[in-house]
């Protein structure tokens, strides 16, 4: 039997394949570039679906294709013309009441209707006391704009309307009640959450943030949970860079936390397709415990059936819960 030369195998053990080292680090290298290249590539399209898909939502002007008149519902309106500090002109419709128990300023959605469709409202609120001032905000109707802020910056045309009441000697020491409807109903929390002389809130189908909307659509699109979670950062990144990282903390469920003692109606349908119920329980978690929260079985975003809103008597219900609220905290 031959026998192995020592020197051979003392070689062999402590010899590596330099062509099979190379291989594994380029492998390694290859690797790596894959996946830097999938999370560049995911993050990219993570930030670009939020611009996308509200991109022709909010960089426009909504052109109502009905406006409502108030002679049709027996109330006589006059037309403001108010200034925001950011230098927008806000057009607004006050329903006068001599010696009001309270002025209410009513927000509609980002779509429609028009604020005037609130006019059936105001009778019902005059009839019982109360003047109204309805408003339609930056980039709606005959206001000026045309960027829809999804209520990040729609509270300054809140207080241009609060400033005119507060300079309005026929409302001197007159409480203030802001009422909104979708995004308007967003754009009511953030204004009492943001100003100080708001006395109370009344909030139809309100969400709770826009990226938590944006995060429960999706969902409701077939998107997975997993999915929804990553993206919401990117939503709220792209706020940020569109409205400013100086109010894009600006969102219901902040802002109802600043609500103090003042009384506020919260109002929601358990099925609401544009807007789900979940924004509703994230906005009452962070509410104070004295609120008052209403919930409908059903689909109907506007909470009373959407081709009754303006016709009220057909629900007596709703009129009757919102003038109980209202004469319960602003009636003596």
């Amino acid at each position: 039997m031959k026998e192995s030369n020592p020197h051979i195998q003392y070689l062999n053990q402590g010899y590596t394949n330099p062509r099979k080292s190379k291989r594994k680090i380029t492998i390694k290298k290859i690797l790596f570039c894959i996946l830097i290249s999938f999370i560049v590539i995911s993050i990219g399209i993570f930030t670009i679906i939020p611009a996308y898909i509200t991109g022709d939502m909010v960089n426009m002007h909504v052109n109502f294709k009905k406006y409502y008149s108030s002679e049709d519902y027996g109330v006589t309106s006059r037309e403001l013309t108010l200034k925001t500090s950011d230098g927008i002109k806000i057009v607004a419709h006050e329903v006068y009441v001599e010696k009001p128990k309270a002025v209410v300023i009513f927000i509609s959605g980002i779509q429609n209707p028009s604020v005037t469709a609130f006019f059936d409202h105001s009778r019902l609120l005059k009839e019982n006391g109360y003047a109204s001032i309805l408003y339609e905000m930056r980039a709606h109707g005959e206001s000026e704009g045309d960027l829809i802020s999804l209520g990040l910056k729609e509270h300054l045309d809140t207080q241009a309307v609060v400033d005119y009441i507060k300079t309005n000697s026929d409302y001197k020491d007159v409480p203030i009640v802001v009422y909104g409807l979708s995004m308007g109903a967003a754009t009511a929390i953030n204004s009492i959450g943001q100003i100080e002389e708001i006395d109370g809130l009344v909030s139809i189908s309100a969400y709770s943030s826009f990226e938590d909307a944006f995060a429960d659509n999706m969902a409701n699109m077939g998107a997975s949970n997993f999915f929804c979670t990553i993206e919401k950062p990117f939503v709220k990144l792209y706020l940020g860079f569109k409205y400013g990282f100086d109010v894009y903390n600006i969102n219901p469920k902040n802002e109802i936390k600043k609500l103090g003692s003042r009384p506020a109606l919260i109002m929601h349908t358990r099925e609401d397709s544009q807007v789900p119920y979940n924004n509703f329980k994230r906005i009452v978690a962070n509410a104070p415990n004295h609120i008052e929260t209403w919930t409908r079985e059903g689909d109907f975003h506007f909470f009373v059936n959407d081709d009754q809103f303006d016709n009220l008597k057909t629900d007596p219900e709703y009129s009757n819960r919102i003038i109980g609220f209202l004469d319960k905290n602003f009636g003596k």
